[in-house]
């Protein structure tokens, strides 16, 4: 079995469905990912350790979601040398414009790319595309999607003319 090249966490099973499209997306791809329940507040020492660790396990990138205050991938990025996305998770109060913000404004020194609210998907895609800075394969794949995706588009035309 092949290491994962990807780590996907959240930290909530209530979180699942939208981490879920970022999985979808890397199968569809073929690539390894790992996906765990990791909570900034409720298992600090784990997080340290998770993100930590990570690079050392040849995980290249993390994919980590979050909701309300948003800790998650902030936090992540502060322990460990890879790219972090993070994902907006949609909440009952803000809608996950809390998440957004909390996500977006990340300090000096602590980068964390950040997808739309509740864009796992994109987040796969963006995993996908940092994979495909050192792997032709994944590139080809991309190259190949985008012409999916534009093909689709046009045909849609067609039916609206």
């Amino acid at each position: 079995m092949k290491r994962p090249l990807v780590g996907i966490i959240m930290g909530s099973d209530s979180d699942l469905p939208t981490m879920q499209e970022a999985a979808n997306i890397l199968k569809e791809f073929e690539v390894v990912y790992e996906m765990k329940i990791v909570s900034a507040h409720r298992t600090p020492k784990y997080m340290a350790s998770y993100s930590s660790s990570a690079h050392s396990r040849g995980i290249k990138v993390i994919i980590a979601g979050a909701g309300g205050a948003a800790h998650l991938p902030g936090m992540t990025a502060s322990h460990t040398p890879l790219p972090v996305i993070g994902v907006p998770i949609r909440t009952k109060s803000l809608d996950g414009l809390d998440s957004l913000l909390s996500i977006a404004q990340m300090p000096a020194g602590v980068p964390v790319a950040t997808v739309a609210i509740g864009n796992g998907r994109n987040a796969g895609l963006l995993a996908i595309e940092i994979l495909g800075i050192s792997d032709p394969r994944l590139v080809k794949k991309l190259l190949s999607y985008k012409k999916k995706m534009a093909s689709e588009s046009m045909r849609k035309n067609q039916k609206i003319s």
